[in-house]
C-alpha cells in the first residue's frame, strides 16, 4: 500500500478540508490491494484488513507528530473518505468493508465521471452542459431523460443510440444526464472497445449505476471492436451487467462505415448475411433518438437563445454568413454567439 511519507507527498493528492494526514491515509485504504476483494469479504480477508488498520493507525500517529499540518484541501470530504478515516481510527475492519460496499473502491468512491482507455481515469473536473443548452430537440431530451431515470431508479431501461448530423447536440444531450442525481458516466475511447469486458467485470461489483458513453461511434464490421460491441449488446451469454446502460452517439444510422454497395436481389447469400450483420448492431439499441439538422429558423433561434436576447437584422445577416460554409446546427449557433460576446 503506497503511503505518503513527507508533506511534499501530500501536494499531489486531491485532499479535502480537514486534517490532511488522516484523509491521505483514508484514500490509501480506498486504493488498498484488497479493496475490491473487500466487496465480498471472507474471514481471512477481514483478519488481513484488521492487521493493516492496526499498522496504519500507528503510522498515522507518527506522521501527525512529526509533521503537524493544517488544511491543504479546499473541498468538503466525501462520505467515503470520512467513513474510511473513522474505520482507521477505530481499527474496525467491518466498518471499512461497509464503506467500500456502499461507495466502492477508488476511484469510483470519490468521482462521478471517468474516461476508459484500457484503464479507468477519474475526471475531477469536466464541462457539464447547462440543462437548457439544447434547443429544438425537446421530445428527444424528454425520452432520453425518462429512460435514464428508469435506469437510475433500478427499473428496466433501454440501451440508447443518439443518431443525427454532426453538431446537433447528441453528445451534449448524453453528457447532460450527469445533472441527474446519482448518475455516473464512463466515457469509453474507441481504441478501448476491445477491453470492455474487463471494465464491465469491475463495474458489476459496484453499488452504483453507470452510463457507458460511446461518443461518435463509427465502426468497421471487419474490425474486432465491431464484434466486441455486438456481443456486449445482448449478443453474448452474459451481456452487460444490470447496473450499466449503454449510451452511444453516431452520425451513422447503423453505426458502421460503408464497406460496399448493398447486394442486389439474387446475390450470393453471404453478401446478404454480411449486410444483416451490420444492421443488427443498431437494432440492439432499444431506444433510438434522431437529431435532425437545423433549418434557418431554428438556427437563428438558437443563436438568440445562447445570447439571451433577440438578434438585430445585421446580426441575423452575419449569423447566416457565418453558417454559409459550416451549415445550420446547434454547434455553429453556439460558435457564432460566442463571437458576439
Amino acid at each position: 500500500m503506497r503511503l505518503p511519507k513527507t508533506p511534499l507527498d501530500l501536494l499531489d493528492l486531491d485532499l479535502p478540508r480537514g486534517e490532511p494526514w488522516g484523509y491521505a491515509f483514508a484514500q490509501s485504504l480506498l486504493k488498498a490491494p484488497w479493496a475490491w476483494r473487500a466487496l465480498r469479504p471472507t474471514p481471512g480477508l477481514l483478519q488481513l484488513i484488521r492487521q493493516d488498520l492496526e499498522a496504519l493507525s500507528l503510522e498515522l500517529e507518527g506522521r501527525r507528530r512529526e509533521y503537524p499540518l493544517a488544511d491543504l484541501g479546499e473541498r468538503p470530504p466525501h462520505p467515503a473518505e470520512e467513513g474510511a478515516l473513522a474505520a482507521l481510527l477505530t481499527r474496525n475492519p467491518e466498518a471499512l468493508v461497509r464503506v467500500l460496499q456502499a461507495h466502492g473502491p477508488y476511484p469510483f468512491a470519490l468521482y462521478r465521471a471517468f474516461r476508459f482507455a484500457g484503464e479507468v481515469r477519474p475526471l475531477g473536473s469536466y464541462r457539464l452542459p447547462r440543462e437548457d443548452e439544447l434547443l429544438g430537440y425537446e421530445e428527444q431530451l424528454k425520452a432520453l431523460r425518462a429512460n435514464a431515470l428508469r435506469f437510475l431508479s433500478g427499473k428496466p431501461a433501454l440501451h440508447t443510440l443518439l443518431y443525427g448530423a454532426r453538431g446537433t447536440g447528441k453528445s451534449t444531450a448524453a453528457k447532460s444526464l450527469l445533472h441527474l442525481r446519482e448518475a455516473r458516466m464512463v466515457e469509453v475511447e474507441p481504441k478501448a472497445l476491445a477491453h470492455l469486458e474487463n471494465l464491465l467485470e469491475r463495474l458489476a461489483l459496484l453499488p452504483h449505476r453507470f452510463f457507458l458513453f460511446l461518443d461518435d461511434l463509427s465502426l468497421n464490421p471487419k474490425e474486432e471492436a465491431f464484434h466486441h460491441l455486438k456481443a456486449l449488446l445482448e449478443g453474448s451469454l452474459e451481456g452487460p451487467p444490470e447496473n450499466v446502460l449503454l449510451l452511444a452517439t453516431s452520425n451513422r444510422r447503423h453505426l458502421v462505415r460503408q464497406t460496399g454497395e448493398n447486394p442486389l436481389p439474387g446475390a450470393d447469400p453471404t453478401a446478404w448475411d454480411e449486410l444483416q450483420d451490420t444492421l443488427a448492431l443498431s437494432e440492439r439499441f432499444g431506444l433510438v433518438l434522431t437529431f435532425p439538422p437545423f433549418d434557418k429558423t431554428l438556427y437563428l433561434k438558437a443563436v438568440a437563445h445562447h445570447l439571451g436576447r433577440s438578434l438585430t437584422p445585421e446580426e441575423e445577416r452575419e449569423a447566416l454568413r457565418f453558417a454559409l460554409q459550416k451549415g445550420f446546427s446547434g454547434r455553429v449557433a453556439r460558435q457564432f454567439a460566442r463571437s458576439l460576446l
